[in-house]
């Protein structure tokens, strides 16, 4: 589908990769990995058409079909989330169109027995039957699934997007690829702004997916569960493994090892090639010797290999003081705004050294239980802390609190105490700060590198109770993994929130669950809750699919009439979609009525002059006649048919 022919692009710094060739086939799972700056994105951009290569060509199959999920999409609409998907394909919006266009000349045209008029019914089926092959009947159903399925709920499908946050648009956005079924996706961090439930749709999905998929995630999970090949970008080249990221992983580890070996066998050559050179360049008798070894040493091609020092990390944050057997008690705990009610009544206590993962889909009040149990924001009931507590908070918008004067050091060197201060430059390079990095001021940091930062910041702070709103956001996997490591190790209490099933993995003991306003307490592994939650989730999409089944099957004569907004958005879809398709079957019927007539009446007249001593020719004309009658009769009963249903569904 793609072919890379030798492909290089370069940067004011230097080449991103050089000399790159690669070929990406139909059904192919690849995950495309490597470090910060090492062009990840920039290859995603490359293949799509955004950037040009410096040197080489990028082919691609006729046809072919690119959907592109960028980290920087703009969205600036006042559509709705529902129009903004439907309205996506400019294939389908086509046909509808030309549909629309061919019922408006139909009903408003009197030349019933005109070849153009006769053309245009030919034109209406065929327009049809391409409707029919774009999935067009099905088009509704795919965009209400496929929203749901990404996290929306039906009462904001008619909410304008201009509305939403960033996140949401990218998830919108999302949505609006998925549903076009291109050939290739390239996506880039799609789990960024997805809730954990809806992570698992969303592999699910690309499970099934037919095309070609490359996507760049910093979640370890997702690349084991959707991929089967990896690409490395490393030192100006592209690897290509044919593992899903865990598998690769190892087998990288041991290819580093031999060249670790191999590098250090070249570098004992190369010195006592050059100890050679020193020792023979001043003899004239062997001045030759000491120019060809020089020649030989310049076109020694130097093994060079990116080793993966984070991993290798390991940071403990200590205790502050030991707190009381219970750190927390909450009493009565509620939030509302205005009429959204997001939870009431929770009475726990949270006893010393317990790990919580506070989990649930977006907008359920997650973020907004840590800050009322941080008592930044109002509320119902009240949270009483224990003996000796010390609370430390990492919020979502963490990295604005920073000091935009103070350097990445400073930042870092102002809340850390004790033996730990000797470790600082290496607990920031764990956080993808090294070199000069630790000396650039906090104000010309990106978003990502702030909260980096102030993540760093935050596990070098004393205390005994952490609460953590998604602290991994801007991480990659080797930093998660040093978090990991350092929360395992960590002796006070946590909460936690996080979409990372991965980094969450083995590293609570219970799981806070935030649904119907309620909060659940569960015992379950990570793994043991969403299986359950997906369990869920199947059979209520399965229960709706009965209910709108029944609702259609069912014999109201009896039941008073629904009001129409009592029904469900997908329901009113359903019933309008049904309608229109009636109608438009109707009015077809009734126009095959009126053709059917005409030819009748004509074949009246030849059957009543019909030469019957020509027994083949007659034969051949009362079989004609016949068949015409036979139509019209099927043509009656359908469109009798068609009325009836129509009329139960205009009694609704």
């Amino acid at each position: 589908m793609i072919n890379i022919d030798n492909l290089s692009f370069h940067l004011p710094q230097g080449f991103l990769f050089k000399e790159v060739s690669l070929q990406i086939n139909a059904g192919d799972k690849i995950g495309l990995v490597g470090k910060n700056g090492a062009g990840k994105s920039t290859l995603l951009r490359l293949l799509y058409g955004r950037e040009q290569p410096t040197e080489g060509a990028i082919h691609k199959v006729k046809d072919v079909s690119i959907g592109y999920l960028t980290q920087d999409i703009v969205i600036d609409t006042n559509q709705s989330v529902f129009d903004y998907l439907d309205f996506s394909n400019d294939a389908l919006n086509k046909i509808r169109n030309q549909i629309e266009d061919i019922n408006h000349q139909l009903t408003t045209r009197t030349d019933y027995e005109s070849d153009s008029y006769l053309q245009l019914l030919d034109d209406l089926n065929f327009a049809n039957e391409q409707f029919n092959l774009f999935e067009g009947y099905q088009w509704e159903e795919k965009i209400v699934s496929t929203l749901k399925g990404l996290g929306f709920q039906e009462s904001v499908f008619e909410k304008s997007l201009n509305q939403f946050s960033g996140g949401w648009k990218m998830r919108a956005e999302l949505a609006k690829i998925l549903i076009n079924n291109p050939s290739i996706l390239l996506l880039d961090e799609p789990t960024n702004h997805l809730d954990i439930i809806s992570i698992g749709w969303l592999e699910s999905y690309l499970k099934r997916f037919d095309g070609a998929l490359i996507t760049i995630s910093h979640d370890r999970y997702f690349l084991d569960n959707v991929t089967q090949q990896t690409l490395e970008i490393t030192n100006g080249k592209i690897l290509n493994f044919p593992y899903p990221y865990s598998i690769y992983k190892e087998r990288r580890a041991e290819e580093i090892e031999v060249l670790l070996n191999a590098q250090k066998q070249q570098e004992k050559e190369i010195k006592r090639t050059e100890e050679l050179i020193d020792k023979f360049r001043a003899k004239a008798s062997k001045a030759s010797f000491a120019q060809s070894l020089m020649k030989k040493l310049e076109k020694t091609e130097l093994i060079e290999v990116e080793t993966d020092e984070i991993a290798q990390m390991k940071i403990s944050f200590p205790l502050s003081v030991q707190p009381g057997k219970s750190v927390l008690h909450i009493e009565n705990l509620g939030k509302s705004y205005g009429d959204l009610h997001l939870f009431s009544g929770i009475n726990l206590t949270v006893g010393r050294g317990e790990k919580i993962a506070l989990l649930g889909p977006n907008g359920v009040g997650k973020s907004t239980l840590l800050k009322r149990i941080m008592q930044t924001e109002d509320g119902e009931g009240k949270v009483t802390y224990g003996h000796n507590v010390e609370v430390t908070y990492f919020a979502q918008d963490q990295a604005e609190q920073l000091d935009p004067t103070k350097t990445v050091f400073e930042t870092v060197d102002l809340v850390a105490k004790g033996e730990i201060r000797k470790q600082l430059r290496s607990i920031l390079g764990a956080f993808l700060f090294s070199g000069e990095d630790v000396d650039k001021q906090v104000g010309v940091l990106s978003g990502g590198e702030r909260t980096r930062l102030a993540l760093c910041q935050l596990l070098l702070s004393p205390s005994n109770v952490l609460i953590l709103d998604e602290p991994t956001n801007h991480l990659d996997i080797q930093s998660k993994a040093v978090l990991k490591q350092a929360l395992q190790q960590y002796e006070g209490t946590f909460i936690i929130v996080s979409h990372d099933r991965e980094f969450l993995e083995g590293l609570t003991n219970r799981i806070w669950d935030i649904e119907d306003r309620q909060l659940k307490i569960h015992h379950y592994t990570v793994k043991e809750y969403l299986s359950k939650k997906s369990e869920a989730f199947q059979q209520a999409q399965q229960l709706g699919k009965s209910k709108k089944t029944a609702q259609k099957t069912q014999k109201i004569e009896d039941k008073p009439k629904e009001p129409e907004e009592e029904l469900s958005y997908e329901e009113k879809k359903d019933r309008k979609r049904n309608i229109n398709r009636l109608k438009n079957a109707i009015r077809k019927a009734e126009q095959h009525i009126e053709k059917l007539e005409v030819d009748i009446k004509a074949m009246d007249k030849i059957v009543a002059e019909l030469d019957y001593s020509d027994e083949e020719k007659a034969a051949h004309t009362l079989k004609e006649y016949d068949a015409l009658k036979t139509e019209m009769d099927e043509v009656m009963i359908a469109w009798e048919k068609h009325t009836e249903d129509l009329d139960k569904l205009d009694n609704k």
